[in-house]
């Protein structure tokens, strides 16, 4: 049987490798993850690592890529049972094993290449038959016989797509660590993306140890999960309860400072919002802010100034940041937002044990936000005890022992709710 596709050209059937079967005999043993041993990551990969999928595992430079991948590797290489091969086409091996050293990497079963010929690294997956293949990083290796210089597209593609076929036939964990662009997208072709069976983006400031790894594609589980690490002086560290670094702890209640908990993937997390009020300027205030969104940080103070009456910012400087070196940008840090400026114009501090929940709108009204449960829970577990939350969150059971939860319709009633609450820790 053959089949035209046009232009002359003609495709002939031909007799299958394998042949189709009924889905229900089919074993999904050979597919079953294996543990890293490397909790955050585990988490955001589904369990571990599937033999035969592929990884890219894209962030800017210097953020920590080649020390987390290094210490995986020797977790596969202490714990999984089959070598792990770490191929690196930046780095001489040499200069990895100073890192090495430094990381307690040491296990003989991990072995060290540095190649930037296609050909060159599967020579080295014949002679060590690993389990896990780390190649750092994808735009540096070159595949002989294809046009274009090493990391450009057509490069790229070829060399990702020969990685994937030897992955998927001798069943090796591949992970590939990708470049990022200016904007923050992995660099080279979108098909990139689309041969690959997952991906995650590492993200973290230079200037901060935490580290969040988010997944954007993930064929064998969720696509919207994160895991957060600590670098310190001897690599890195998952952080399986990182709330606490998101958080300041004050003798006495401090004006400018509101907490909400945001959603990263599902997991719920503390997080402090900071405002300072400056003076008053002629022509164009600034507004800046360090880890929220300045679009919705204008909009919060145009909302502020308009529906409660109480506040004239538009001649005054505002600066916004969180703690810890998190990025908000969910619509749910708004009225945290909001209370905190309120709360550094008006020079009232919020009560220490309150926390708010809630996405602010043009006309001023508090709009539901999802998984409400769990960020209540979250913020119970860390002793919180007063929640302000948008109408119809509050009479769901989602309210923790010993929380009291009041929902608020609007800003001005977000305002009153939030004054009360003061008072009554400044009364005790």
């Amino acid at each position: 049987m053959s089949s035209p596709l046009g232009a002359g050209r003609v495709v002939s059937s031909r007799m299958p490798a394998e042949p189709a079967r009924p889905i229900a005999t089919i074993s999904a043993a050979p597919a079953k993850a294996v543990p890293t041993n490397v909790s955050e990551l585990d988490r955001v990969l589904g369990g571990g690592l599937v033999p035969g999928a592929v990884v890219l595992l894209a962030g800017e430079p210097g953020v920590g890529k080649s020390t987390l991948l290094l210490d995986v590797a020797q977790q596969w290489a202490a714990g999984a049972g089959s070598p792990s091969l770490v191929v690196s086409g930046e780095e001489s091996v040499s200069q990895v094993r100073l890192r090495a050293e430094r990381l307690g990497a040491l296990h003989e079963r991990l072995f060290l290449a540095s190649e930037s010929d296609l050909g060159a690294v599967l020579g080295h997956l014949d002679a060590v038959k690993p389990g896990l293949l780390v190649l750092d990083s994808v735009q540096t290796i070159s595949a002989p016989g294809t046009e274009g210089v090493p990391g450009g597209v057509t490069q790229v593609r070829a060399v990702t797509a020969a990685l994937v076929g030897v992955a998927k036939e001798r069943g090796i964990a591949t992970v590939l660590v990708g470049h990022v662009t200016k904007d923050g997208q992995v660099a080279g072709p979108r098909v990139l993306e689309h041969l690959v069976d997952v991906v995650l983006h590492f993200e973290g400031d230079k200037h901060s140890s935490l580290r969040l790894v988010r997944g954007v594609k993930n064929r064998f589980g969720a696509a919207d999960e994160v895991g957060c690490f600590e670098m310190h002086e001897g690599g890195i560290a998952s952080l399986a309860d990182p709330s606490g670094l998101f958080l300041t702890r004050y003798q006495e209640p401090v004006p400018g400072t509101c907490v909400t908990v945001a959603m990263e993937g599902r997991r719920a997390l503390v997080t402090e919002v900071q405002a300072l009020i400056g003076a008053e300027v002629q022509g164009s205030p600034r507004r800046t802010v360090s880890g929220l969104d300045s679009a919705r940080l204008a909009m919060v103070l145009a909302v502020l100034e308009r529906r409660t009456k109480q506040l004239k910012l538009y001649n005054r400087e505002v600066f916004a940041a969180t703690v810890g070196g998190i990025r908000l940008v969910e619509p749910s840090a708004d009225l945290a937002m909001a209370l905190a400026v309120a709360s550094g114009g008006l020079d009232l501090a919020m009560a220490p044990h309150l926390v708010a929940i809630g996405e602010v709108g043009l006309t001023g009204e508090i709009r539901r936000v999802g998984a409400i449960g769990r960020r209540l829970a979250e913020a119970g577990r860390l002793g919180f005890r007063v929640a302000l939350v948008p109408p119809g969150c509050g009479s769901d059971g989602a309210a923790p022992k010993g929380m009291q939860v009041q929902e608020v319709g609007d800003l001005r009633s977000a305002l009153q709710a939030a004054a009360r609450a003061s008072a009554e820790h400044g009364s005790r």
